[in-house]
């Protein structure tokens, strides 16, 4: 048996919405990128949704909305994708690691006490795996310290932590979906905000400042039609956007999200019954999957990577997400101490989660998990 480690849910439903646009000859920055924006702001119940190629793009053009003076610091967590930290670097400013919380991975608000100091101007809280990161006591936190909030979604849509969708806590919301998550374009990612006025200024941004893209010139009737063409820019821009391609794909599986989301929950609990009567091999998370919306299940084992070589040599996929970005070679630059970041990581194996996922690839997983710590223990 071979067990994939993640997999999209695609099928003929975003093929046919391709197809519409293959019939339209209309591929680029489109119509339907404005209908996908317009969906996912009512989906989360936001005020504006920007649609971008990327989550990095996302967190990018999100931090350069607030224009902070070049040599400020941004508070991010040591266990993340490495775009998180890239987006503070992107806009001249320095990466502050933020150590981790020992149970859920989300970023400590201890830590983050002790090391933000008076040129701090953001942070960026990441909901690692799916498990909400303590958000009353961050945005708590910044209120005190003058600090935005840009929260870093890419791996959670769809779920509420204390009342309020994920993505709306902070100034701004950046979501991912990328091939892996939870919903794919293939590549792509949006920026949310319930203050539309805050990131309207993105919009042209993410297509090279220009202040009216092809398509808005395309269907813009103007005084003198010899005109339509014109367009101006007014700022520094980025090729940030997404294609009606990428959107046709979001539109159809925008609509399949809460299924799948409630799919991947039924496979995570059945993960937590099947490990319960293991002891050298755990949930990496606190996971409540009828609660919170996930995206990745992982376990902690001290002989991580013989299980890692052992699930190989079974046709078992995994992964381990992440390494702490404090002891990434490019990042030893902003080097700050993370002591629970660079222990617990060293556990941390990703196990296969997706919506394809069989009863019988699920059981084949457990089997070998109690077949390593028999052998192994």
């Amino acid at each position: 048996m071979n067990v994939r480690l993640f997999a999209p849910h695609l099928g003929d439903d975003e093929l046919n919405e391709i197809k519409d646009s293959f019939k339209k000859s209309w591929v680029g920055l489109g119509e339907k990128v404005a209908i996908f924006e317009r969906d996912f702001c009512e989906y989360l119940d936001c005020k504006s949704s920007i649609a971008v190629n990327s989550a990095t793009a996302a967190l990018h053009l999100s931090l350069s909305v607030f224009r902070f003076p070049r040599g400020k610091k941004v508070l991010v967590p040591d266990i993340t994708f490495a775009s998180t930290a890239f987006a503070p670097i992107y806009n001249g400013l320095e990466p502050v690691f933020v150590d981790v919380n020992r149970d859920d991975v989300s970023i400590s608000v201890a830590d983050l006490e002790k090391k933000w100091d008076k040129d701090c101007a953001a942070v960026l809280p990441v909901h690692y795996g799916g498990q909400p990161a303590h958000m009353d006591e961050i945005t708590e936190f910044a209120k005190i310290k003058n600090l935005k909030v840009i929260e870093d979604c890419a791996h959670t849509i769809g779920a509420e932590y204390k009342g309020k969708k994920l993505g709306l806590w902070g100034d701004i919301g950046c979501f991912s979906f990328e091939e892996k998550k939870a919903m794919t374009t293939g590549d792509g990612g949006m920026i949310c905000s319930d203050d539309a006025s805050l990131i309207s200024s993105l919009r042209s941004k993410r297509w090279l400042g220009i202040d009216r893209d092809t398509w808005k010139r395309m269907n813009h009737n103007t005084e003198d039609d010899s005109k339509h063409w014109y367009y101006d820019i007014n700022d520094l821009g980025f090729k940030y956007n997404m294609n009606d391609l990428s959107a046709s794909i979001g539109i159809v599986q925008l609509r399949k999200l809460d299924e799948m989301n409630r799919i991947r929950s039924g496979i995570i609990s059945k993960y937590i019954d099947g490990m319960k009567l293991l002891n050298h091999i755990k949930p990496i998370l606190p996971y409540e999957p009828f609660k919170y919306s996930y995206w990745l299940f992982g376990a902690r084992c001290e002989k991580r990577d013989e299980l890692i070589r052992f699930m190989k040599k079974n046709g078992i996929a995994t992964g381990v997400h992440y390494v702490p970005l404090n002891i990434v070679n490019y990042f030893k630059q902003w080097y700050s101490k993370c002591e629970t970041a660079e222990e617990i990581w060293k556990s941390f194996v990703t196990l296969p989660l997706h919506v394809q996922l069989t009863d019988d690839e699920i059981s084949f997983v457990l089997e070998k998990l109690y077949e390593f710590e028999r052998t192994h223990f």
